[in-house]
């Protein structure tokens, strides 16, 4: 997909690094090796006796939605394939043996209880949020195409002048104001770029180098919880908030922004003196040159006045009473009709990311379709649990597996689950804040998440930098993880005990 963003040859070299690896000979028995792991347990899950699972009156449906829940743990968290190719095979998995469109003999509602909606699981990939992602996706992808992004880089880092500590500064405020609305990834590999003559007028021996190529992964991270379109976590997070028929609580764009920008920004603040603490500039100025123009065509003046009424749109839901997902199509049809995207430009909308989000849904779907959440509900005493332990228990697994599998993987396994495990605990949760506090939480806990190369692409490209050890980008992510996870479980907290969402 990002084969139009500047620095793509940097986003080119991780996916085939990625893609080596994978496919690599010594990684053949490890996959391989996986794979029969993973097919074991399902199997396992797939045909043990339904009375063996401790829930009362589980179906075979039911049964066979854990056995698939499993399957999707596994091979997000092992990676044996694509995190989409995993999201795509949840999909099929549920329409042939769990829908009413399945195997005929393997799907008779007398023996094996209650079918899913074959069209309600295809819908998934039609969900109001996936509208949400293609918004953002061609409004990143109209800003590349006419220059604008490069332009409003230029415009917005002029004012930080040429003193070393500053430009560290805008760097980390533009990378984390571009991340709230362009994919992190594009963003760091666009960034990663306007820095490469930075790093050449640097000396090699100084702290300074290893600053500026940590701030963008930072940043980008970070940024992404400014907005619900900034990083999947939010979207998906938002979707369970708002549905209709489960907590319908509503939530706009605006109101989340409300909360969540001033935490970004003061977690900018606190990155930048960390980076500039831990890392200082030997040489105190730097000259900074970006290349590139934007175009000036009616085209571009388009995108300009179009990006800042969908902006405008979203921050004023509540006014206008038209929803964000709703809003994230008046720039797809604006461009359509317009010429500024073309069916080649659709190409580049990253579907992957897209197919990952929908099997996650169709995951959730299942879990509460099928009754299994409310029966699991129902035989887990989950009201006896303490709130603080749920929200911290939560957070800490949400943690934990990001810093080593896709964040959009975590959040598609966790939200579903404490969606309903919250909602029906009700009013135990209101000391903390409520199912808003976990589930935003999780948003939070994701986009924490950088200690390793490995886990987030911006990590990786600044990695293949190779101007960051291992051990500093370690040192700083762990660092900054447990300061947004602390500063915002207390803002949510603080919301939530206030009722300001």
């Amino acid at each position: 997909m990002f084969h139009i963003y500047k620095g793509y040859e940097l986003v080119e070299a991780y996916h085939n690094m990625r893609l080596h690896r994978r496919f690599h000979p010594s990684e053949g028995f490890k996959k391989t090796t996986q794979a029969i792991i993973v097919l074991i347990v399902t199997l396992l899950l797939w045909n043990l006796p339904t009375t063996a699972f401790g829930i009362d009156g589980l179906t075979v449906v039911q049964q066979r939605i854990i056995a698939i829940f499993a399957f999707a743990t596994l091979m997000w968290i092992m990676e044996v394939v694509s995190s989409w190719a995993t999201s795509v095979a949840i999909i099929g998995m549920m329409l042939l043996f769990t829908s009413d469109s399945g195997i005929k003999w393997m799907c008779n509602p007398d023996e094996v209880g209650q079918l899913l909606s074959y069209k309600a699981i295809m819908a998934t990939f039609a969900d109001p949020v996936i509208m949400l992602f293609i918004g953002g996706f061609i409004l990143a992808i109209a800003a590349t195409k006419t220059g604008l992004d490069t332009q409003l880089a230029k415009v917005l880092l002029k004012p930080f002048g040429n003193k070393s500590d500053n430009v560290l500064l805008g760097f980390l405020l533009i990378t984390g104001l571009f991340s709230m609305f362009v994919s992190n990834t594009a963003t760091a590999a666009m960034m990663l770029t306007f820095l490469t003559p930075v790093f050449k007028q640097l000396p090699p021996e100084g702290k300074g180098r290893i600053a500026m190529a940590l701030s963008i992964p930072v940043a980008a991270n970070l940024g992404g919880m400014g907005t619900p379109i900034g990083t999947p976590p939010n979207t998906i997070a938002m979707k369970y908030l708002n549905d209709p028929e489960g907590l319908n609580l509503g939530i706009g764009f605006g109101q989340w922004m409300m909360f969540m920008l001033p935490l970004v920004l003061l977690l900018l603040f606190i990155s930048w003196w960390m980076l500039k603490t831990m890392f200082p500039f030997s040489q105190k100025t730097v000259k900074l040159e970006i290349e590139g123009e934007m175009k000036r065509n009616t085209q571009t003046y388009i995108v300009i006045v179009t990006f800042f009424v969908t902006v405008a749109l979203w921050l004023l839901d509540t006014v206008t009473g038209i929803n964000s997902y709703t809003v994230a199509l008046i720039p797809f049809v604006v461009f359509a009709l317009t010429g500024v995207i073309n069916k080649r430009d659709l190409e580049q909308i990253n579907w992957s990311v897209i197919w990952m989000v929908a099997g996650g849904f169709a995951l959730g779907y299942g879990l509460n379709a099928s009754g299994l959440a409310a029966n699991a509900v129902e035989s887990i005493p989950f009201g006896s649990f303490s709130p603080i332990l749920i929200l911290i228990f939560s957070g800490l697994i949400c943690y934990g597996l990001s810093n080593f599998i896709s964040n959009s993987a975590t959040a598609a396994l966790l939200m579903p689950i404490l969606a309903f495990v919250c909602g029906a605990m009700g009013d135990i949760l209101a000391p903390i804040g409520g199912t808003t506090t976990v589930l935003i939480g999780i948003a939070v806990a994701a986009s924490s998440a950088m200690v390793l190369p490995i886990s987030t692409p911006p990590n990786a490209l600044a990695y293949a930098t190779n101007l960051v050890q291992q051990k500093d980008m370690s040192k700083i992510g762990l660092l900054i993880g447990i300061i947004s996870m602390g500063l915002g479980y207390a803002l949510l907290y603080l919301i939530g005990t206030l009722h300001l969402l």
